[in-house]
């Protein structure tokens, strides 16, 4: 039998944010909702499908550098509705919090309504929804009333 040994894959950072215990292969979707495409200069670190114990395989992703603002953990919620975010400084965690999906989300996700107000770009109107379900992810547009899931906005993501 081979003992487990545990290691660091990725070393620790002095400063910004590692977003832990996403669910396994999601980490790209989590960069893509942050907007991070790697132009932008800052260094990421990706591990997926590590062994977790609460969640059996998890992503983590660690931004250096930056510090997520409000709005950014919520939309996280959507994509990873069990991550924490720590705030590091000094390679230390100032800050740990555990994402919540707010009960209203504005902005993002589009609706997946293709003929709503919201998706008409003559319209200066927001896309806003009110949360139905966290599990399963169901979204329900306020302006049409059509609901958007986990993979529509999967969808929207692969799409940019």
């Amino acid at each position: 039998m081979f003992k487990e040994e545990r290691h660091l894959r990725v070393s620790k950072i002095k400063e910004g944010t590692v977003i832990d215990h996403i669910k396994a292969g999601s980490a790209l979707h989590v960069l893509r909702i942050l907007g991070i495409t790697g132009k932008e200069g800052y260094i990421v670190s990706i591990v997926m499908n590590v062994p977790s114990k609460k969640l059996g395989k998890k992503d983590i992703v660690k931004i250096e550098k930056r510090e997520l603002n409000p709005q950014e953990v919520n939309l996280i919620a959507l994509i990873a509705p069990n991550a924490t975010i720590n705030i590091i400084r000094d390679y230390n965690v100032v800050k740990k919090v555990k994402v919540t999906l707010p009960t209203k989300i504005k902005g993002f996700p589009r609706c997946a309504n293709p003929n709503c107000i919201t998706n008409a770009g003559r319209e200066p109107v927001k896309p806003e929804f009110t949360v139905i379900s966290r599990e399963p992810l169901r979204l329900r547009c306020v302006y049409c009333g059509r609901d958007t899931t986990m993979e529509d906005i999967i969808k929207q993501l692969s799409q940019g």
